[in-house]
């Protein structure tokens, strides 16, 4: 499709549907795409932690791609995730990714890389991918990927996207002004929705948008708009349920959307599903939140 401009975008990181056999269930995952479909959501990302990309293979993930880009044509985004610290490779997966309808890709900057290197990767990455990027700042431990003024340089390279944030809300309000105006700067959480807009982020990529994409969609567009009192009262919603399905990680985020209709929101071995007791405590939260009648 054509890539969106306008502001604000929000999308959403798609789990993966499994058969009883453990296989990626592609009928599955074309009918919870179609159920996304008429919401207010720009996009779908697809490998990302969200959708298990850690027990997937290359070609699992490539097949998702196309999947979802023929449910979405021409009326959604469709962006690839790539976690890998070689810049040639990352560069072969985006080369693949793209040839199968992925409009963007989305690339996680390498963990304990010095300064130095994270720039020489981009500038190999940036330079050879098919499709713009979206680089995206998340790490399992609390300590930073790259500096801000690092991530900055980044975002100023031709064929950047935009940026996804972290979960640190101070160092993401240092990273925000070395970011250019036309590029995108995507908060990560539904509970960082309206937190990240009041930073200067005009989109967001999360998996609440998954749950409750009204709610986010709305959220975003309030802040955006700068009308800060009447998102409020959503943004105390969003946080509870994100708070509340995030306790139980993939498994609680997958039994959510089972709830909701979704098809296939078993993890994948050996990942545990979610007890019964923890889905009725899911149930409550999402009746609570006006998503379950």
């Amino acid at each position: 499709m054509a890539i969106p401009d306008k502001d604000p975008i929000v999308v959403a990181p798609m789990p993966t549907p499994f058969d009883t056999g453990d296989r990626v269930d592609h009928g599955m995952l074309v009918r919870n795409v179609e159920r996304l479909m008429p919401t207010p959501l720009g996009g779908f990302v697809l490998g990302t932690i969200n959708g298990e990309e850690n027990a997937l293979s290359e070609d699992e993930k490539a097949a998702i791609v196309r999947t979802v880009a023929e449910v979405a044509g021409n009326e959604r985004l469709v962006i690839a995730g790539i976690d890998n610290p070689s810049p040639s490779d990352t560069v072969r997966q985006a080369t693949r990714f793209t040839e199968l309808g992925a409009d963007l890709i989305r690339v996680r900057i390498p963990r304990d890389l010095e300064p130095g290197a994270v720039i020489e990767y981009f500038t190999n990455v940036l330079f050879r991918s098919p499709s713009p990027v979206i680089v995206i700042h998340q790490t399992p431990t609390r300590e930073p990927a790259a500096p801000p003024e690092v991530i900055g340089a980044i975002c100023q390279m031709d064929n950047v996207y935009g940026y996804v944030t972290d979960h640190d809300i101070r160092f993401e309000s240092w990273v925000r002004p070395r970011v250019p105006e036309d590029r995108k700067f995507w908060t990560c959480n539904g509970s960082l929705l309206l937190p990240g807009v009041l930073i200067g982020a005009n989109g967001a990529m999360m998996w609440l948008g998954n749950v409750a994409p009204d709610l986010a969609v709305e959220i975003v567009r309030l802040g955006y708009q700068g009308r800060f009192n009447p998102a409020r009262e959503k943004q105390a919603a969003a946080a509870k349920l994100d708070g509340e399905i995030i306790k139980y990680g993939i498994a609680g985020v997958k039994a959510s959307l089972e709830l909701l209709g979704w098809e296939g929101m078993r993890p994948r071995s050996p990942e545990p599903a979610a007890p019964y007791e923890v889905r009725a405590i899911l149930e409550l939260a999402l009746r609570e939140a006006g998503l379950l009648g």
